[in-house]
């Protein structure tokens, strides 16, 4: 069985205030996708690494990739109009066998450990899929400018990626999103929408999707 990681990095990254997509910004000579593939590139779990971007920014991944050594890095597909569709068109380019386990992760979320993404790659062999989240802390309520209702937050969990499914199953997610024009919000929405049972596995408070300024400058001091 082998364990396939896609990243989709085609996000313009115009909340952080750049006209430079934020996955190619670079933070302390290095290229903040540059950190989160890293992580992957380290792990002896991951086996392939695909990458989906726009294409005018192909050529930029090239050369990262040789600079770094991102020798797991198989492919890097053209993203698609959504997210979904640059996952899809990842998903459609392996050469994969039906167990085999792919791994979804933000290019945003470069602050991601080893220690977490093992974690979540050995529960999804395990329970058939995992998704990496974090429990609720804060007092949560319904409402728009006023308080409706709170929320009891014990069964309540943010989350986050790395979402980790079967290849068999992604394939069954996709037919069914082109068949029923739906669209989920993450992987793990259109797998519940197949009718599958998702597993939640524990993330990481600092694994943080960057998409504000402020995102970037927790970023920098988690990196310094």
């Amino acid at each position: 069985m082998k364990t396939f990681v896609i990243i989709p990095a085609g996000g313009k990254g115009l909340r952080s205030g750049s006209s430079v997509p934020k996955q190619y910004l670079k933070f302390y000579g290095k290229e903040l996708i540059a950190y989160t593939i890293e992580t992957f590139q380290k792990s002896g779990l991951v086996d392939q690494i695909i990458i989906a971007a726009e294409l005018a920014y192909h050529k930029r991944l090239l050369q990262i990739i040789k600079e770094y050594k991102f020798t797991k890095v198989n492919s890097i597909v053209d993203g698609g109009t959504t997210r979904q569709d640059s996952v899809f068109n990842c998903i459609k380019s392996l050469n994969a066998e039906k167990n085999d386990m792919v791994v979804v992760h933000d290019a945003a979320r470069p602050l991601l450990t080893k220690t977490v993404l093992n974690n979540a790659i050995k529960y999804a062999e395990e329970k058939g899929n995992a998704v990496v989240s974090i429990k609720a802390k804060d007092t949560l309520v319904k409402g728009a400018n006023t308080v409706d209702s709170y929320i009891k937050r014990e069964n309540v969990h943010y989350i986050q990626t790395p979402q980790i499914f079967k290849y068999k199953d992604f394939i069954k997610a996709i037919k069914y999103s082109e068949e029923n024009n739906y669209s989920g919000t993450d992987e793990s929405s259109l797998m519940k929408k197949i009718g599958k049972r998702i597993f939640l596995v524990n993330g990481s408070a600092i694994n943080i999707k960057i998409t504000t300024k402020e995102d970037l400058k927790i970023f920098k001091t988690y990196i310094k």
